[in-house]
């Protein structure tokens, strides 16, 4: 079993604060994810499958996962990153 660099679509809100809160991952085929809680937050390289960002840790269906984004390198513009996971391919 191989693990990827996989880019997901996340939902996700800035909290009053201004931290950035994950909610739901959806993946290309459309399979969606409530993300049930966020329990860490903290830098970190995703040594599986190289790069890193903001590693999120997260629960889903009662499974715990890590969930990264990756802040762009771009200044300018509105993309400001883009959230990836280490998945396992056949």
């Amino acid at each position: 079993m191989k693990i990827v660099k996989t880019y997901v679509e996340v939902h996700a809100r800035f909290d009053s604060s201004g931290k950035l809160i994950p909610e739901k991952i959806v993946w290309e085929d459309g399979r969606c994810y409530d993300i049930d809680y966020v329990t860490d937050i903290r830098q970190s390289a995703a040594m599986k499958v190289g790069g890193q960002g903001d590693r999120y840790t997260i629960t889903v269906n009662g499974q715990q996962r890590y969930l990264y984004f990756e802040r762009s390198t771009n200044i300018c513009g509105s993309n400001i990153g883009r959230w990836f996971v280490e998945a396992k391919v056949a």
